[in-house]
Formats: structure tokens, C-alpha cells, sequence
């Protein structure tokens, strides 16, 4: 049975049992700050968990997972993965244990056909009912039933001792025995044991208690279920396979890794097949889905861990000999078999390829940068440990560093100290400093707080009436005022709070557009409104109290400040034209990564893979112009369910969580986007629209930022003021001015050059007497000096100059132009054979003008942005010549 089929029997079985069918979520998790990225079926049901009412008690999913708990052991066994899909059914205060166990049996048995015999269960060693229910109810014999504590069957494991505060509960666990001739074939072999006999297939969750501070386990009034089963395991199951790798899932993109490799084949272990390719197989399969949702490579958060993977592919490929971008050639054949269950991957692959292939790129880049900066340091140790023991071991901490700060991998370490005939950098130290690693890294994103934690859950209100596509004036009433965390029953003069009201045109900050601002009053009392937020489908409105009291269930007028919701509004249908302009521009791989839209200006972040030409831009800003001045229709947002969205061609952004329900704005035949936002009538409204910004921000991701309305007439107003007032200073007509520019430039290079010369001449005959004016410090000779108005060239020259002549010393030379301090630290050959470094010596004298340097041991320079500072760190530079000494 294929996966592809498992899937679908799965979810039509549970659709029978009355399961509302849920598509899988993101990757990207929406509100929930506990993870990264969506790691187990349950995240996108937390509010159904903790007892909000949706319109359905029951759902069954296939959720896309992603885990990077146990990197390392990808690969090595038989089904940890970083990727994987989650089967799940689930029950909100609907049905409990027995339907729960009773479900899975049947399924497993008798849809399935998985033979009894070859079933096992395992029940919290407490649960007495689920014990009851499988010995009873589905009459498993007893032998075939395991009891285990916290560790195994109890979610979250440590939630009786150490928290979470939040839902919890006992598990049961459904097991396949792949016979006693696997494993460790000892009598008493149970799925207590891992020695690979047992394969854990399923587990249900009872949610059944409410941890709270101290310990204390409180009855939940509505029972939940909460199930997850591994397709790639039950894949195994049902292909007859002991590893998960050798399933439909996996072995075509492994065959399709065999023929990039085919040509290093005779120089590849056999074991790296059956281990490092089937964890870059598995890593790559992570990176397509990761990225398929919006996650781009970059130095932060999710983005870093994407990096981390294709890095980490990069230096398995490299274990044997694979040294050039490859990764992105096995790209399609993760489309190709992922794409019947997630169809949207087939229409990025080339997108997610390119981004691949990029990032491999610019690692390769990377190595061939950092590693003779460390070969540079493993040299230097070999100075500092005569001992090859101590010598092994700081090239073990070397080698994690390259590794921890670069990316350089630990091959790289071991093959250069081949070559440069040193003793190889410890295991040991690499790997213990790799383990504090990793848990720094588990302490910083492990869950903190109490399971769940949303503030919604207190509000406890229906949702909001917002009324602010039609009106930005309106009575409404006071329904809750909250201080902090608490409810109040008034507020007066200087106070600030949360006032939430029964209906409002105020609009909540959602999508990118901010929230709004404006007044709240009655009689002879007035609230400012600061900001307005959402929280689920209340929304709450950030106020100052200006004049008099306010109580809960007054009547009040709520008035959105208009003009700054017009400026907010050209914003926000101005961005929907200038995507549909940028597709047809630069091409329909363009997808929206993040958008601000505020009334001072618009910002708006998409996937492309190239720098944009100028005369693209110029494009770009013409036809959306074009499309402000043909004045075309913007239809009023239009209500329908999220299927047939998609399916009408609507573009969605990829980070935004849609209801099922959702609204669509469209403009003339070219422009629809799903969007809650608020818009203008017609596209004529804008004004006009200018780019002011556009560059890079990301691997593949480019911003672009613009105004509209009244801020780009002033911009223009102001541009041509500039353009006034050169001409005034010029002296020149307004075409001419380019002219006049370049004709003062060459006139100023032309004297720049004669003036260097002279000082160059200057600087000639005052050689002897300059080397006459040189300390001695400790034996050491110490030239300082300023020169007025010079650059990196010139204080280079005059190094030149006056190191022949000084013959043993140290020369630092310091110049200012306007805000900026230059300078420069040379060593002559003696001091640099005795292991002084110009570099380091730079390093402490340029913090007194604010910057930094670097260089050779020879030579090197700094720059800093306190020029008044200059004078005081020549001065300072016998100081650190002491220390070295």
C-alpha cells in the first residue's frame, strides 16, 4: 500500500466517524511563540484544546511536521526524520478512551488488515481505564499490554514534576512487532525495549487534567483526544520494510541521489548510502517544505535553521567528495513525490530549487574564505602547544569554532591538518563542546510558560462587530475595560487601558496593515485611541483617557481618524496593484513575504532571485501609475470559503493563517488577493505612487518600499526644490546641471591630485626629521603622526615611505575628513618574525574613534566616526605598545 493511499484511508476512516477533514497548517506556525516551526498535528487546534468552540468537536489531519531535536540520529536509525507527517484524529470535549482506542483498533485491524498477533499496546502505568478498555473492550491479551511511567506514556513527560502548567494527560501507545528474530532476541523482549524489535506506531493522548502551579492535576470539564501516528513508520508497516527510508517516500529521491553520485561511487563507503545519504535526503525533503512555506535561508530563527540544513547536506556531500552545488538537482524528485497530497509544490520547485542552489553557492564561498583564516589559526596553535596532546585538543576547539561561527565543517579541520603535518583535532573536545551547544540551544527554544498560554482565553466575549468597511463614525457600547491583566470597572484622566466594545470601525492591526487611531466619546468624556489590536476575533482598542471617566456599559460615539485611515487605505490597495505589477515584471514565481502598510508609506517584501535593474523599477513604478490614472474599479471584499479562493486564482500571503471563510478584493481582472484589510472605491484614489527604496533583504527576498497621495507629491515637491536650489548654486539651467557637476568633479580631482603631490613632496623631504621624532618604548621604536585631510591611499604611501628609513619599529599614521578618522599601524620585518601583529595592534587603538580594523601582520587600517577622538588614540598607541611587552 502506498503512502499516497495510507493517507487518504486514513482521513476518509475518520471522516465516517463524523471528522471534520482539516487541511495540513504551515510550517509556519501563526500565534504560537512556543515553536519555530509546526512540530506535532496539534498546533493548529490549540484553541479547540483549551475549550474555545469552533464549529466542529472532531477533526482528522495528515499535518507536515518539522523537528531538529535529534539531528544527528537522522540517518542512523530506522525512523527519525526531520520532516515527517503526522496522522491525527482528534476530539474536543466530544468522545474520550474508549471511542478513541476502540477507532485506531479498527482501523489499524480491520481497514488496514495489520495482523493482531502483531500488535502491542502500552498504558500509563495509572490508567486504569485505558488498561480496562484494551484488555476488556478490544480483549488484547494482558502479556500484550505494557504498563510505563511519566517518561513514555505520560504528555508533557515531565508535567507532574516540572511543568508545563496546562492540559496534560496519560498516553497509550499502539505498537507493530516486527518478530523476535529482530533486535536483541532476548525471551522478555517488549516495546519497552529499543532495540529496534518494536516499531511505536501510534499514540493517543487523553487529555484529561489541568497541570497548575505546585503540581496539582485538575479534572479538564471537556475531555479532549489528541492522536498522532507517523506516516513514514506506518508506511513501513504496511511496504513490509523495517526502515522507514526504504519506503515509496524516500527511495526514489535516494535513486535519484545515486545517479548525482554515480561517477564517486567506487570512492563512496558502502555505510554512507545507508546513512549520511539517507540524513541528506531527509534534511533536503525538510528544506523543499520549509521553503515551499515561506521560509527563506537567512542568519535568524526559522530561516537559520533552513540554512543550518542545506549546510549540513553540504558537508555530508563533502565526506565524500562532492564539492560543488548538487543539493538543488535533487529537488524535483522531492516534488515529484510529495505532489499529489501538496500540489503547490510543483509550481515553486524551480523557485525552491534556485533558492537552494543559491545558498550552497554562497556556502561554498563561505569555505573557500574561512578556511585559510583557519588553517591561519591552526598554525598559530601549533606555536602556542609544543605538547601534541594540547595541541590536538585546541585544534579540536578551533575546529568548533570555524564549525559553530562559519559553518566549516569538521572534515575541513581533519584534511588541513593533514597537510600541514599536524596532529588531528581531538573528537572529544569537538564533540563536548558541540553537546553544551546543543543544550544552550534546547534551554533557549524549549516551551516556556504554561501550555497554550493566550490571552483570548480570558476575554471570554463574542466576537467583535466590525462595521469599519462601511462607516469610521459609530455608537457602540462598553462591553470590558482592562488594566494589565486585570478587569476594571472605570477609568479616569491619564489612565490607559483595553477598552473593548460590542461593535467598532475601528480596523485591528492584521495582515500588514497597522491598526487604526481616532477618539471614543460620550458627553463630557473623551478617549484617545493610541492603536488597535486583535485578539482571535475580539478586538481591543490601546486608549488614553484625555477627559472624564469612563464605565463599563456606557454608550459611546467611536470616530476613526479619518485622513490617517485614507493615507492607510491608498497604502494598502496601491500594494495589491504594485504585486500584480511585479509578477507581470519581473515574473509569476513573485510571491508576498511580509507587507507594512501605514499611512506615512507602504513596504513590501517578495521572493526574487536577482538584483532589479533600474530600468525595471522604472517599469514597475510606470505601470502602476498606469493603473492609478485609468481609474479602475476596486470591487468591494467579497466572501468565500478558502477553496474556492484558491481555486479562482486569489493570491494568499504565506505566513497568514485564513478562517475558513475569508475574504477576496479584486481590481479590474488583474489584481485578486485574499485580504481583510480596508480599500479605496477606486484605484484613481491613490493619487500617485513613488518608489523610494528597493533592495535586498534576504537570500531571495527583496523589499521595496513606496509612497502615495499627498506624501509622494511632497517628495516630488521637495526634489524639485533641491533641483531649484542647484540650479541657484550652480549657476546653471536646470538640463545643464549634470554637466556643470562633472566638469567641478574633474576640476576637484585635478586639485586633489596636485595637492597630494605636494604633500607627497613635503612628506619626501621631511622623512629624516620624522624618523628623528620616534619614541622608544620598551626598546622599540614608535612612530606616530597626524596628517590634515588625507586618505587610505595617502597614509599607505607615506608607510611606505618611512619604513625603509626607520628600518625596526612600529609606524602608526592618522588622518580625518569630515566625520570620518583613518588609520593606519605598519611593523617592520624584525618585529613581525618575533610574532607582532599590526592587526591586533589596530584593533585596540581604533575604539577610541569608534571603529574597528583588521588587516595583515605587516599592515593594517582602520576607519572610525569620531575624528575628534584621533589626536587622543596616536597618543594612546604607546600605551598598548607597552602591553605587548
Amino acid at each position: 500500500m502506498t503512502a499516497n493511499e495510507i493517507r487518504k484511508r486514513f482521513l476518509s476512516f475518520f471522516e465516517g466517524k463524523g471528522h471534520k477533514i482539516i487541511a495540513s497548517d504551515s510550517l509556519v506556525p501563526k500565534d504560537d511563540t512556543t515553536v519555530l516551526f509546526t512540530s506535532a498535528g496539534m498546533n493548529q487546534f490549540k484553541k479547540q484544546l483549551l475549550g474555545i468552540v469552533t464549529d466542529f468537536r472532531r477533526a482528522a489531519t495528515c499535518q507536515k511536521c518539522l523537528r531538529t531535536d535529534d539531528l544527528d540520529k537522522v540517518g542512523k536509525t530506522a525512523f527519525h526524520h526531520t520532516f515527517f507527517e503526522m496522522l491525527g484524529n482528534f476530539s474536543f470535549g466530544d468522545y474520550f478512551k474508549e471511542d478513541a482506542i476502540s477507532w485506531a483498533w479498527e482501523f489499524l485491524t480491520k481497514d488496514l488488515k495489520i495482523p493482531v498477533e502483531k500488535l502491542w499496546v502500552s498504558v500509563y502505568q495509572e490508567d486504569d481505564e485505558a488498561y480496562s478498555i484494551w484488555q476488556d473492550r478490544v480483549k488484547i491479551p494482558k502479556e500484550k499490554i505494557i504498563k510505563l511511567g511519566d517518561k513514555e506514556n505520560f504528555w508533557p513527560s515531565q508535567a507532574k514534576t516540572r511543568g508545563p502548567n496546562g492540559p496534560c494527560g496519560p498516553c497509550s501507545e499502539i505498537f507493530f512487532d516486527y518478530g523476535s528474530n529482530i533486535g536483541c532476541k532476548k525471551p522478555g523482549c517488549s516495546p519497552a525495549c529499543d532495540c529496534g524489535r518494536f516499531s511505536e506506531v501510534w499514540n493517543l493522548v487523553f487529555t484529561q487534567f489541568n497541570r497548575q502551579e505546585g503540581g496539582v492535576l485538575e479534572p479538564l470539564p471537556h475531555k479532549n483526544i489528541d492522536t498522532g501516528m507517523g506516516l513514514e513508520r506506518l508506511a513501513a508497516v504496511m511496504q513490509g520494510k523495517l526502515n522507514n527510508f526504504e519506503t515509496d517516500l524516500f527511495t526514489p529521491i535516494i535513486e535519484s541521489l545515486n545517479k548525482e553520485v554515480e561517477g564517486l561511487k567506487a570512492k563512496i563507503a558502502k555505510n554512507w548510502f545507508t546513512t549520511s545519504g539517507r540524513a541528506l535526503v531527509d534534511h533536503l525533503r525538510a528544506v523543499v517544505f520549509a521553503i515551499c512555506d515561506g521560509v527563506m535561508p537567512s542568519n535568524e530563527e526559522r530561516g537559520y535553521v533552513v540554512r543550518k540544513l542545506i549546510r549540513r547536506c553540504a558537508m555530508l556531500a563533502k565526506e565524500v567528495g562532492i564539492n560543488k552545488p548538487f543539493l538543488y538537482k535533487l529537488v524535483p524528485s522531492v516534488v515529484e513525490v510529495m505532489k499529489e497530497p501538496f500540489p503547490e509544490l510543483v509550481k515553486k520547485r524551480e523557485d525552491i530549487a534556485q533558492i537552494v542552489k543559491r545558498e550552497e553557492e554562497a556556502y561554498e564561498k563561505i569555505l573557500k574564505e574561512e578556511t585559510p583564516v583557519l588553517e591561519k589559526k591552526m598554525l598559530a596553535a601549533r606555536e602556542d602547544n609544543k605538547d601534541k596532546d594540547s595541541l590536538s585538543q585546541e585544534l579540536g576547539k578551533i575546529a568548533f569554532a570555524a564549525y559553530d561561527t562559519s559553518g566549516v565543517p569538521f572534515v575541513v579541520a581533519k584534511t588541513l591538518a593533514l597537510k600541514l603535518e599536524l596532529p588531528q583535532p581531538s573528537v572529544i573536545i569537538f564533540d563536548n563542546l558541540m553537546e553544551e551547544q546543543k543544550t544552550r540551544s534546547k534551554a533557549a527554544s524549549s516551551m516556556v510558560g504554561d501550555v497554550f498560554s493566550h490571552s483570548a482565553l480570558k476575554l471570554d466575549l463574542k466576537p467583535t462587530d466590525f462595521i469599519g468597511y462601511a462607516v469610521c463614525n459609530s455608537s457602540a457600547k462598553i462591553l470590558k475595560i482592562i488594566q494589565g491583566e486585570s478587569e476594571v470597572k472605570e477609568i479616569k484622566p491619564g489612565q490607559e487601558a483595553k477598552v473593548i466594545l460590542d461593535k467598532t470601525p475601528f480596523y485591528p492591526e492584521g495582515g500588514g496593515q497597522v491598526g487604526d487611531t481616532g477618539t471614543i466619546i460620550k458627553e463630557d468624556a473623551k478617549l484617545e485611541v493610541l492603536d488597535t489590536q486583535r485578539i482571535e476575533k475580539v478586538i481591543i482598542h490601546l486608549a488614553l483617557v484625555k477627559e472624564g471617566k469612563f464605565k463599563v456599559g456606557d454608550r459611546v460615539q467611536a470616530m476613526v481618524d479619518i485622513e490617517r485611515r485614507l493615507a492607510i487605505t491608498r497604502n494598502h490597495t496601491a500594494t495589491h496593484i504594485l504585486q500584480a505589477v511585479l509578477r507581470k515584471v519581473l515574473g509569476e514565481h513573485v510571491q508576498q513575504q511580509g507587507s507594512l502598510v501605514a499611512a506615512e508609506k507602504l513596504r513590501f517584501d517578495f521572493t526574487h532571485f536577482k538584483d532589479i535593474t533600474q530600468e525595471q523599477l522604472n517599469r514597475i513604478e510606470e505601470l502602476v501609475n498606469e493603473n492609478i490614472r485609468r481609474n479602475d474599479g476596486v470591487a468591494p471584499p467579497c466572501d468565500m470559503s478558502l477553496d474556492e479562493a484558491k481555486k479562482s486564482g486569489a493570491l494568499a500571503f504565506f505566513a497568514e493563517k485564513y478562517d475558513e471563510k475569508v475574504k477576496v478584493v479584486s481590481i479590474e481582472k488583474y489584481s485578486a488577493e485574499l485580504c481583510g484589510g480596508t480599500h479605496l472605491n477606486a484605484t484613481g484614489q491613490i493619487g500617485l505612487f513613488k518608489i523610494i527604496s528597493e533592495g535586498a533583504i534576504a537570500q531571495g527576498i527583496r523589499r521595496i518600499e513606496a509612497i502615495t497621495g499627498l506624501a509622494a507629491y511632497q517628495f516630488m515637491r521637495r526634489r524639485e526644490e533641491l533641483i531649484l536650489e542647484l540650479t541657484n548654486s550652480l549657476k546653471v539651467p536646470e538640463d545643464k546641471i549634470i554637466s556643470q557637476v562633472q566638469k567641478l568633479n574633474s576640476a576637484l580631482r585635478d586639485l586633489n591630485k596636485k595637492l597630494n603631490e605636494a604633500r607627497l613632496t613635503a612628506l619626501k623631504n621631511s622623512v629624516t626629521q620624522l624618523i628623528d621624532q620616534a619614541r622608544e618604548v620598551n626598546g622599540v621604536k614608535v612612530l606616530t603622526q597626524k596628517f590634515p585631510d588625507c586618505d587610505f591611499d595617502f597614509l599607505r604611501t607615506a608607510v611606505d615611505l618611512l619604513k625603509p628609513k626607520l628600518k625596526s619599529g612600529v609606524i602608526v599614521l592618522g588622518s580625518s575628513q569630515e566625520s570620518k578618522a583613518f588609520l593606519v599601524v605598519a611593523l617592520t620585518e624584525d618585529l613581525v618574525k618575533n610574532k607582532w601583529d599590526a592587526s591586533q595592534i589596530i584593533k585596540e587603538i581604533a575604539k577610541l574613534v569608534g571603529g574597528t580594523g583588521g588587516g595583515r601582520q605587516q599592515l593594517a587600517q582602520a576607519g572610525g566616526n569620531i575624528p575628534s577622538k584621533l589626536d587622543e588614540a596616536l597618543d594612546n598607541t604607546i600605551e598598548v605598545i607597552k602591553k605587548l611587552k
